[in-house]
């Protein structure tokens, strides 16, 4: 996982849009949603390039991760996540579903 502190999410997505990764997703019923063409793909057609961790300004078990990733017909883009003790758990469960050899972080 990369700590980039010198950089806010906002910056991160703006930097990698510029590179083609364009996609902007959500989690909807264990989907990965694409906000645009409203494709949605499971855990399996997902692979996470890189990941950020941000930690809350204010609380600091207040977090996010930004994943860059790419699904399995070619689409590339962001999800931000929020990890916060409010946060809806879905998002997370479903990262937790992609498999291991989808995680080029490793």
């Amino acid at each position: 996982m990369t700590n980039e502190f010198a950089k806010n999410e906002k910056e991160i997505i703006d930097e990698y849009q510029k590179k083609g990764f364009k996609g902007n997703y959500r989690v909807e019923n264990m989907k990965l949603i694409d906000s645009k063409t409203k494709i949605g793909y499971s855990p399996e057609d997902v692979t996470i390039l890189k990941e950020y961790r941000f930690e809350g300004m204010s609380n600091p078990s207040d977090m996010s991760i930004l994943y860059i990733l790419k699904t399995n017909d070619g689409s590339k883009g962001t999800v931000l996540a929020n990890y916060s003790p409010s946060s809806n758990i879905e998002t997370a469960e479903f990262f937790k579903e992609i498999p291991e050899d989808n995680y080029m972080t490793n």
